[in-house]
């Protein structure tokens, strides 16, 4: 499933559009080491509730967030209630949000998973790659495309937040912009960076990819 960007900056002066946040759970014990996907326990680093903080306070410059939205998992949900206290919200689990499915390559270390022939396949042609006994990265593409999509279709003219993961956020944002899935490895969505999307009467309009600044209302130019 593909988005075309819009070539244009109309959709900002839409005051009907949907903002959607996309922001990335914080740092954890795993992070960089292994690929956790789906296992339950897994918590936010002392580091990665910092980042929640944070994060929470660079949203807070908005004068309201009608709802915020997270992957079921722990690491999304702790970080997704610093952000939904702060608006006086409370987190709403969206199962559609949730990590890839890596099947057995669900726990392994990332220095072994480099070794193995398939570890190219999923950084240049990750359109014709499924994980063994899990899911296809079109497969989680298009879950998140439709997901998010039926998210703003429900907050028309409002703006929210979706806390999922590295490569989910990865995926949607590559639709969006109307590249192919194959360049997703591309982007970089570093733990509690934003990226906030436009839904207007066009195609998805990106406004940010990867943000960790504090000025989240000029990114969105809506307080």
């Amino acid at each position: 499933m593909c988005f075309v960007a819009s070539k244009t900056k109309s959709a900002q002066l839409d005051r009907s559009a949907t903002v959607v946040i996309l922001v990335r759970h914080g740092h954890t014990p795993t992070t960089g080491k292994i690929l956790p996907g789906r296992t339950k326990g897994l918590h936010l680093s002392d580091l990665g509730k910092e980042q929640a903080e944070k994060v929470a306070s660079h949203l807070s410059s908005l004068n309201s967030i009608s709802a915020v939205y997270s992957s079921p998992m722990e690491r999304t949900f702790e970080t997704a209630k610093p952000i939904a206290k702060a608006f006086g919200k409370s987190v709403l689990k969206h199962q559609g949000l949730i990590e890839a499915d890596f099947g057995k390559w669900t726990g392994r270390k990332l220095s072994e998973l480099r070794k193995l022939k398939d570890w190219e396949k999923v950084q240049k042609n990750p359109s014709l790659f499924r994980f063994p006994d899990g899911e296809s990265f079109m497969e989680m593409q298009s879950r998140m495309v439709t997901t998010v999509t039926n998210i703003c279709e429900n907050h028309r003219g409002e703006i929210i937040v979706a806390v999922s993961h590295a490569d989910t956020i990865k995926a949607f944002l590559t639709a969006a912009l109307g590249t192919p899935l194959d360049l997703f490895q591309r982007l970089h969505i570093s733990p509690c960076s934003v990226s906030p999307v436009i839904f207007g009467t066009q195609s998805p309009f990106v406004l940010a990819v990867n943000s960790t600044g504090s000025d989240i209302s000029s990114l969105i130019g809506r307080t």
